[in-house]
């Protein structure tokens, strides 16, 4: 192949691998499954499921409150995932 030919590759892999992963992170919706052991798995915030049972849930949750505090007032010390 020719040099020219193979940059019209590369350019055009390139072009097909952003659509790729841009309808990837778009068709990702986030929800939940009860698993076989009886916990509950959330899916779709990253590769693989969190799983928890309920008692670990509702302590998560009741803590809903702190958890927003926290992560106001340590704003500036935490990154955000760039899709």
């Amino acid at each position: 192949m020719a040099t020219q030919d193979l940059q019209a590759e590369l350019d055009r892999l390139r072009a097909e691998n952003e659509t790729l992963k841009a309808s990837a992170s778009a068709r990702r919706p986030v929800f939940l499954k009860v698993s076989d052991k009886g916990g509950v798995s959330l899916y779709g915030l990253g590769r693989f499921p969190t799983t928890l049972y309920v008692e670990q849930w509702e302590s998560i949750l009741s803590m809903a409150d702190e958890i927003r505090a926290f992560l106001r007032d340590n704003t500036s010390k935490l990154k955000r995932k760039e899709d």
